[in-house]
């Protein structure tokens, strides 16, 4: 899928306190297996090894075939019936998440190809 037009949306999920278990599940039981839906690519997931991000971190990039591309991909997967029952069935206790940060990037002319 890597192309000149390829970009890689790197996202950081800082979670609520106590809740990145039950981030980390969903993401593991339902939101991967979306996001190929959507045709969202994933290319890597961590958890940062050290506190105090270690306790409420989750960081990953996704692989979209153009900016414009990850636009729709978005809108899709946030309209999925099945995602919104997914969001609203985990956060019966609280949302899992206070915050989301999201940044494009596009590959050097000097960046090893991806996988």
């Amino acid at each position: 899928m890597q192309s000149s037009k390829a970009v890689y949306e790197l996202r950081i999920y800082h979670a609520a306190p106590g809740k990145l278990v039950e981030l980390l599940a969903r993401f593991r039981d339902h939101t991967v297996k979306l996001f190929d839906r959507h045709g969202m690519k994933s290319v890597a997931y961590w958890t940062p090894l050290e506190e105090p991000e270690k306790s409420n971190t989750l960081i990953y990039i996704l692989q979209h075939l153009s900016r414009e591309e990850a636009t729709a991909n978005w809108k899709s997967f946030q309209d999925d019936v099945e995602w919104k029952s997914v969001k609203e069935k985990s956060e019966l206790n609280g949302k899992l998440t206070e915050k989301i940060d999201s940044t494009f990037m596009a590959l050097t002319d000097f960046s090893p190809p991806l996988r």
